[in-house]
């Protein structure tokens, strides 16, 4: 297929040698199937960012490190420029997320390069050398949806064991290669020490999984995961040899009806962005 003009960009440096086909197009990026002399690879082209509410972006981009303090009084400002350097920085942290856990060991797919605004990187394939599917696009058994949640439940310890949260895991940014899921889309991905908010999006991540593998493995829905992991990680003792139980007591006293109200309105922009992503192209 003919080039999109920001893939030419990279065609005319080297980077790549051609555009095979567009595999998906979502709300923030859309992302294509391309050559690299003798391997297969695919280009993330971001879009400009028009559908985050800004209290999302807000407690996504907490404690974000900018250039300089004019950049941070234009974001604040929400000026022209402000939004540019802001997207700039959304499309830069899932850049600087992937390297930190790739080399961390956590299962991403691997990154090439990134070049005004696209994101080379690896093509995560199935068994047939396909694009692979996303694990809402696949029907498990209960032994199937076990292996796989107990696989990603070991890559969230290992995102966090980096000190990062993904902050909007679920089964649609979840792939399944022919070797088990790999972790996609981390442009949300926040620091778990400096972001005030990590504990809350690590416990929705961890929910997510719970909640999607519950459908094909109900004994999941009664875990707990999440507390248990976070618990661990504030007192210094989370490690990837740490063992699990998925069961956590909850400490008795009174009721934060500010952080039940959060968790409420974070619930119905998930389920709001749940489906914009089931109405996208995959």
């Amino acid at each position: 297929m003919k080039a999109p003009p920001r893939l030419q960009a990279l065609m005319d440096e080297g980077l790549i040698d051609s555009v095979v086909r567009q595999l998906m197009s979502g709300k923030e990026a859309t992302v294509y199937v391309v050559r690299c002399g003798d391997d297969t690879r695919c280009a993330k082209v971001y879009k400009e960012a028009n559908n985050r509410s800004f209290r999302q972006a807000v407690d996504y981009t907490e404690n974000r490190k900018v250039k300089n303090t004019r950049q941070a009084r234009a974001m604040a400002k929400g000026t022209k420029y402000g939004r540019a350097s802001q997207e700039a920085a959304w499309q830069s942290a899932e850049v600087d997320a992937l390297y930190r856990l790739a080399g961390a060991g956590v299962r991403v797919p691997k990154p090439y390069n990134f070049h005004d605004g696209v994101l080379l990187m690896e093509l995560v394939a199935d068994a047939q050398g396909d694009a692979a599917p996303r694990l809402n696009d696949v029907v498990f058994t209960a032994e199937e949806a076990l292996q796989h949640h107990g696989a990603l439940i070991r890559e969230v310890v290992r995102m966090l064991c980096a000190g990062v949260v993904h902050g909007d895991l679920s089964e649609f940014n979840i792939l399944l290669s022919d070797t088990g899921p790999v972790i996609i889309d981390l442009p949300q991905a926040v620091d778990a020490a400096g972001n005030n908010h990590a504990q809350r999006m690590l416990l929705r991540d961890v929910q997510n999984l719970r909640d999607f593998f519950g459908r094909f493995a109900p004994d999941l829905l009664t875990t707990d995961y999440g507390h248990e992991i976070w618990r661990l990680f504030e007192k210094g003792l989370l490690s990837t040899e740490v063992p699990l139980t998925g069961q956590f007591v909850r400490a008795s006293g009174p009721v934060d009806m500010g952080e039940v109200m959060r968790e409420i309105d974070d619930a119905r922009a998930e389920e709001a962005a749940r489906r914009l992503r089931q109405q996208a192209p995959g």
